[in-house]
Parts: C-alpha cells; structure tokens; sequence
C-alpha cells in the first residue's frame, strides 16, 4: 500500500504541473488545478484497481 500512495502522489504532482502554466489573473487557475487532480485520482484508482489490488 505504500508503493500505491508514493505513486499516487508523484502522480497527482506531475498531473498538477501544466495547471501552473496557465496565465495569472486569468480566474481559473484554482479550478483547473481542481479538474486534473480529480482525474488524475480517478486515474490512479483505476490503475491500482486493475493490477494492484488483490482479489
């Protein structure tokens, strides 16, 4: 399970990066941050989901 969670976590940071790139004072940078640590959370589950988890 630790092996999940460091890789969830160097994932959703990698995932936020292009949030950062977005031009200030444009009002969306909170939100967009938001959407991809959403997916990339629903990502991770997935890829935990199918080879991680033990049925």
């Amino acid at each position: 399970m630790n092996r999940i969670t460091s890789f969830l976590s160097a994932f959703l940071v990698l995932a936020a990066n292009p949030a950062f790139a977005n031009e200030p004072g444009g009002g969306y940078e909170g939100i967009t941050g938001l959407y991809y640590g959403t997916i990339a959370i629903i990502l991770a589950y997935g890829v935990y989901d199918i080879f991680f988890k033990k049925s």
